[in-house]
């Protein structure tokens, strides 16, 4: 279900106790183990606007999840692994956060180190995997309350009989969104080309049409195609990075074509899997006409042989570089992180910072190419000075250990500010004896950030919807170039109040897919729109016109929306911008 933006006024009522200041919370960030165990290692993590994270592994041996009484089991004959044997454990999961309870799904086909985004429609389209999988297209729909889980209602929908969708194998691909709602998809191991999905509906449908990415080819050494970084600049172009370098890609002109090559970032350390770095695009402002890339960590070109021949583990790169996509001539400016790095994850906040979690000080990504877990969050602040942007949030002192989460790890952006930690797998099986050094993990934990901290109570802003709507309101329905009535109180004002419009990732292999982060236009006035139901607004109150961006800004789906209180965001609010 869903509301146009005219039927439905987003009231957001801060009372106003006094004037703060735009400045982060003194407060570090905490950890919170949700489950012990879910039965199943979140290699892949995705939200969908049900506030329900699917997340799957691969199906290479039995996992810790077994079906529910009356669930059907699986029988792939062409199975690497199980091949004519029955499989009654689950290889992928639906997390309800609100609840804090999960149950089993069913994939068919091997989804080891895949790909995907969420179409328009909010069902997540997952792409590729490997063996029998590697040329199969999954879907997910974003599940109503309350489905059966004994009978598997709701679930994946793959069949046996389904055909191979993908025009060549995809293991270790990227998924990017587009304006129009459908999604390139580049690279993967030994592929160096693209192709899109779904596939049109003319003669192009053919699903033995590839287009070669030159790029790739030159940019193999140490990176192999895999996970290459993508973001959508503001122009409509592909930012694509691989190994150490990028270019901006006109997807568009038949064949391809680039628009600009950037210049190689730092001392020419690879930072795409197995060297496993990760980026953002960094968050765009109002009609944006900019934009910004950051990639933090990876490792040195000479780790994969010292680990692989001599079981040796040198330091991670322990440095960021950072470009303007958009300047004529740009250049990348290289920061230091507060350590080393490899195999982490950069999420998106609400605030428009970022945080960088999981991962190891030491190695490369693989089965255990790694000796140290790197205990330590960091948020990054790309709005503050050079040199002063990193602050530490360490587990000691937030008084929490986090389980390591190392190779095969994940991180996804809740609506209600946290970050879902999942995953962790070393290893080709499940490993959970003592004789390993980094045990499988199958737990979830969630990172509060300092904005979280009940220190911040009285500058937090709070969403409230018509009761009507009951404890869990439909998405807000808008149109590109809509202006959106925004009603806000808080105890405690910052001169400086924002709205922004964040979209969830697909996150694996130290890369959240898709991810981006939008601050909205927004004007403020004094109140003087009446609430849902004839109810006035508080004569306090103030009202911010808001005014939705460009399909090439956000392309068209389901975002989170929130305000931000100087750096402190509201809970968020589902949004479906077409």
């Amino acid at each position: 279900m869903e509301l146009g933006f005219r039927h439905l006024v987003l009231a957001l009522l801060l009372t106003f106790g006094g004037i703060g200041i735009a400045k982060a919370s003194a407060a570090g960030g905490r950890w919170e183990l949700l489950q012990d165990s879910v039965g199943v290692s979140a290699m892949h993590m995705q939200l969908l606007h049900n506030d329900r994270v699917i997340l799957f592994d691969r199906t290479n041996a039995p996992s810790n999840l077994t079906f529910p009484a009356g669930h059907p089991c699986r029988q792939n004959p062409r199975d690497q692994w199980f091949k004519n044997t029955t499989d009654c454990t689950a290889h992928s999961v639906e997390y309800d956060v609100a609840s804090n309870t999960f149950r089993a799904l069913s994939v068919f086909t091997d989804t080891w180190c895949s790909s995907g985004y969420v179409d328009p429609d909010g069902t997540l389209v997952q792409t590729g995997g490997w063996g029998e999988g590697i040329r199969k297209v999954r879907l997910m729909p974003a599940c109503a309350a309350g489905p059966d889980t004994s009978t598997g209602a709701c679930d994946w929908s793959e069949k046996p009989t389904d055909p191979d969708v993908l025009a060549a194998g995809r293991w270790y691909a990227t998924n990017h969104k587009l304006p129009d709602g459908s999604a390139i998809i580049v690279g993967g191991r030994d592929q160096p080309n693209y192709e899109f999905y779904p596939k049109a509906a003319d003669g192009s449908s053919d699903t033995t049409a590839l287009t070669p990415l030159q790029f790739l080819s030159e940019t193999s050494e140490n990176s192999f195609y895999l996970y290459p970084f993508v973001h959508l600049n503001v122009d409509g172009n592909l930012f694509i990075f691989s190994n150490n370098r990028a270019i901006l890609f006109d997807y568009k002109t038949g064949g391809g074509r680039v628009v600009r090559s950037y210049p190689t970032l730092g001392d020419g350390a690879p930072r795409t899997n197995p060297n496993a770095g990760s980026s953002v695009l960094l968050p765009l402002k109002p009609n944006a006409t900019e934009a910004e890339v950051l990639v933090c960590g990876g490792a040195p070109a000479s780790s994969n042989e010292a680990v692989e021949k001599r079981r040796q583990f040198p330091p991670a790169l322990s440095t960021c570089g950072r470009i303007k996509i958009t300047d004529p001539s740009p250049s990348w400016a290289v920061e230091a992180m507060p350590s080393p790095r490899v195999m982490g994850d950069m999420i998106l906040l609400p605030n428009g910072e970022v945080l960088i979690i999981n991962g190891a000080t030491d190695g490369v990504a693989g089965w255990d190419k790694a000796n140290t877990f790197n205990p330590t969050a960091v948020i990054y602040r790309p709005d503050l000075p050079a040199g002063s942007r990193f602050e530490a949030q360490t587990a000691a002192a937030a008084g929490a250990t986090p389980r390591p989460r190392m190779y095969h790890a994940s991180a996804v952006l809740l609506r209600d500010g946290r970050v879902l930690l999942g995953g962790s797998n070393p290893h080709e099986f499940y490993e959970f004896g003592g004789n390993v050094k980094f045990p499988t993990e199958i737990s979830l934990e969630a990172f509060s950030p300092g904005y979280l901290d009940a220190s911040n109570d009285q500058r937090r802003p709070s969403i409230v919807l018509d009761p009507s709507l009951g404890a869990a309101p439909p998405a807000v329905s808008v149109g590109y170039g809509d202006q959106m009535a925004v009603a806000f109180r808080v105890a405690v004002r910052d001169p400086v109040v924002s709205v922004t419009m964040v979209a969830p990732s697909f996150t694996t292999h130290s890369y959240a897919q898709n991810q981006r982060l939008l601050f909205l236009e927004a004007q403020v006035n004094k109140a003087q729109l009446p609430w849902i139901g004839g109810a006035v607004l508080p004569t306090d109150a103030y009202v911010a016109s808001v005014t939705m961006p460009t399909r090439v800004l956000a392309p068209p789906g389901y975002y989170m929306l929130f305000v931000v209180n100087g750096r402190i965001p509201s809970k968020g609010i589902w949004v479906r911008i077409q």
